[in-house]
């Protein structure tokens, strides 16, 4: 323990893009915030490219979705091996598709905002020890040589797969590797690729290439033949024989500013959460990027969380609605290790059986209506849902899609989007709202433009993570009442 120490309401380890989300969400929420980053810097040498709908949708939540759209390119389908392909123009959601575009351009966005908001993050930190009580926890730091301990009441460890939150926690990681000696480089290029994301796989290995946006390539190539461990040196010319070979073409590759060799795990966390200790995004999960659904899956895990962390912490929920993000983000994380498992196996298929079902799901990619809309909804995350109680209404625990919102003020909310960017839980009811003003300052209430259509009889309260936390068919001022004293609290005095 340090002489010098600095108090906050939350402390989170790692400002990648988890971790930036979940203390924007936070220090919006009226919460003192800090965030330690081990790196001394910012970096744009990541792996994640790919911005699911879901997580578009949770970016229009906060106002940031068109200026992320702004800095990359839209896809209408993901090319995940051979000929199969995630359609998503069929997705019911104002962002039908995949976006393109660097990590460092989703960082930097959520950097903006939580620094707006009044985060403090502190790059160049050392984690060396960490404790907790029933009161708070406290985390010992060595930054530039100066030893501080970082105090709050809560903390959560975003800091990736080599989590140091969760192995001072004592945490398991249980899991294996999928995949090996797989090459990542950023290089230029002579020849630019006819599409957005150039993707194929063969029995021997496979490539993938995606632009920064400004004239830099970031290349990931992987032979099965060529399996050495991660300490061995990577060249340039060894990157483009697999791509040309794979590719079946030649795209000039040369001039690489960064190259590395590694391999992809396939872990989980029994728990997301260790008393006043919690995990997320690759702290908790990571698994190959087949799919690109792992920032994807860390940026939800952050916006679950945030909203409750502070409600708790305001005191409008018990300590007990910390748990419920393990019941809820927890099957997500396994789901996700599973499909970019059978992605990546499948893509990587080698005996013949394995071979043969990859070809026949390439030939019926597309004609199973069905089953490719399933597809798409899980890999995007608009199919998630969430767990509710026995006899709920059918909404509960579904995401609510974008709906339209009677304008009752100028510059109010037109859709729940907008709504919900004031980070408070949405009340929609065409009856009146009269009963819902002891919590004025906990939630938005609106009516929905069409009194007419499929929630005339409905009142529904969204979260604001845009997941349905109650609904009731006409119910009475009672019956009302009593689920907004569940979800918001006792009201304000």
């Amino acid at each position: 323990m340090s002489d010098k120490q600095q108090t906050s309401d939350v402390v989170i380890v790692g400002a990648g893009p988890t971790g930036l989300l979940l203390a924007g969400d936070l220090a919006m929420a009226g919460l003192r915030v800090t965030v330690l980053e081990k790196r001394a810097a910012e970096s744009n040498l990541t792996r994640a490219f790919a911005v699911h709908a879901r997580t578009l949708e949770q970016f229009d939540d906060r106002g940031l979705a068109d200026e992320l759209i702004a800095t990359g390119q839209v896809i209408d389908s993901l090319r995940l091996f051979g000929h199969v392909a995630l359609d998503t123009r069929k997705l019911p959601t104002r962002f039908p598709f995949v976006l393109i575009t660097p990590q460092s351009s989703t960082e930097r966005l959520l950097a903006e905002r939580a620094l707006k908001a009044g985060v403090t993050i502190v790059r160049g930190t050392e984690l060396i020890a960490l404790r907790q009580d029933s009161r708070g926890v406290a985390l010992d730091v060595r930054t530039e040589g100066e030893s501080v301990t970082h105090t709050a009441k809560y903390a959560v460890g975003a800091d990736g797969v080599r989590s140091t939150v969760r192995d001072l926690l004592g945490i398991p990681f249980p899991g294996e590797s999928v995949i090996s000696s797989v090459l990542l480089a950023d290089v230029r290029l002579r020849r630019e690729p006819e599409e957005v994301l150039t993707f194929y796989a063969t029995a021997q290995g496979f490539a993938f290439l995606v632009p920064f946006g400004d004239g830099w390539y970031r290349v990931i190539a992987w032979d099965r033949s060529r399996q050495r461990p991660e300490s061995a040196p990577v060249s340039l010319a060894e990157i483009a024989d697999i791509t040309r070979t794979v590719l079946g073409v030649d795209y000039g590759l040369y001039e690489a500013r960064w190259m590395s060799r590694f391999h992809s795990d396939e872990r989980q966390v029994p728990n997301y959460r260790s008393g006043r200790f919690f995990l997320a995004g690759d702290a908790a999960h990571c698994h190959s990027p087949a799919g690109g659904q792992g920032m994807n899956t860390g940026l939800q895990d952050a916006a679950n969380l945030s909203w409750k962390m502070a409600a708790v912490i305001r005191g409008w929920a018990p300590d007990a609605l910390l748990d419920t993000y393990q019941t809820e983000r927890h099957p997500v994380g396994r789901m996700a290790l599973r499909n970019s498992g059978a992605i990546v196996r499948l893509a990587l298929a080698h005996s013949a059986p394995a071979r043969a079902l990859r070809t026949a799901l390439a030939a019926g990619a597309g004609r199973v209506g069905p089953l490719a809309e399933f597809g798409a909804r899980q890999i995007s995350g608009i199919g998630i849902r969430y767990p509710a109680p026995k006899g709920s209404h059918h909404l509960v625990g579904r995401r609510i899609p974008d709906l339209r919102l009677a304008v009752d003020q100028p510059g109010g909310p037109a859709r729940l989007h907008e709504a919900l960017r004031a980070g408070r839980s949405v009340l929609i009811s065409n009856d009146e709202l009269s009963v819902a003003e002891p919590w004025a300052s906990r939630m938005v209430t609106a009516a929905p433009a069409d009194p007419h259509g499929k929630l005339r009889d409905t009142v529904l309260l969204v979260r604001p993570d845009g997941y349905a936390a109650w609904a009731g068919i006409d119910p009475s001022r009672g019956e009302l009442r009593a689920a907004l004293s569940q979800w918001l609290g006792t009201p304000a005095d």
